[in-house]
């Protein structure tokens, strides 16, 4: 069969190599041989990856990231689903409003958001570096908690619920039993993506982290400006790696069509 859409197809390619194509440059100078970030590199040699996996200040912000990142996004959700039951299954007056309030985050610019936190409650208020770093993420994963489950739930059968209380379940037992069974995939998805965005954000991070408190992209953007050798992109690719690997799972686990096919519709 004929495509019927071929510049859809040819912009759709073109995107596609635009995308792959850089991050295929930094994986291979990952392996080189030589000293400095080189295309194409210099022989093959795994030399950067152990350089990059015994690097203390690396291996520190790598912990710092994923404890901020697994702390945000659990406050995300424990704010975002209630909040996302309370729009699509309660009676909240103004839902509109309410709705756009949580998902003002994506609209206002990350710089305005950290500068707002830095200023009121790191220079106001004299609050430590630390917990700021974790509101500033927090509100910028609430977002996708409620966007997501929001997604989730709209496009599930609210019969169901209707159901169980009929047939006399308590509001917490259809909850345990029907509603987040319903939600799980939306949750799920909603974990991935915050823990993805917290982990790699940069603006916010670098307004609100301090010496002792470096995230992991902050701590390598530091390194380029000081050297030019592959660790950077080393760790680069080992990041890319497990990436893949936790989508590999969540396919096997819970298959994308079941994650992301509520956001698209």
């Amino acid at each position: 069969m004929k495509n019927r859409h071929p510049v859809a197809a040819t912009l759709a390619v073109a995107g596609y190599i635009i995308m792959i194509v850089p991050i295929l440059f930094v994986v291979a100078t990952a392996f080189t041989t030589g000293d400095t970030l080189k295309f194409p590199p210099e022989g093959f040699s795994l030399r950067w990856f152990g350089e990059a996996l015994t690097y203390s200040p690396f291996l520190s912000a790598l912990a710092t990231s994923a404890e901020i990142a697994l702390l945000a996004t659990a406050l995300a959700l424990l704010v975002g689903v209630p909040v996302t039951l309370a729009i699509h299954r309660g009676k909240l007056p103004g839902k509109g409003v309410v709705e756009a309030l949580f998902l003002s985050p994506l609209i206002v610019p990350e710089l305005v958001v950290g500068l707002a936190l830095f200023q009121q409650l790191i220079v106001a208020l004299r609050i430590d570096n630390w917990p700021v770093l974790l509101i500033g993420h927090t509100a910028l994963l609430l977002p996708y908690a409620v966007r997501v489950t929001g997604a989730a739930l709209a496009n599930s059968d609210s019969a169901l619920e209707e159901a169980a209380r009929g047939l006399g379940a308590s509001p917490m037992r259809t909850f345990w039993t029907i509603t987040l069974p319903l939600l799980r995939p939306g949750i799920f998805s909603a974990a991935l993506l915050s823990f993805i965005t917290s982990f790699n954000n940069v603006p916010l991070s670098l307004l609100l982290q301090s010496r002792d408190t470096q995230t992991l992209p902050i701590t390598m953007l530091d390194y380029v400006q000081q050297s030019y050798d592959p660790m950077v992109a080393a760790t680069s690719a080992l990041i890319l790696a497990v990436t893949v690997v936790i989508a590999i799972i969540a396919e096997r686990t819970v298959g994308f069509a079941k994650i992301f096919g509520g956001i698209s519709r």
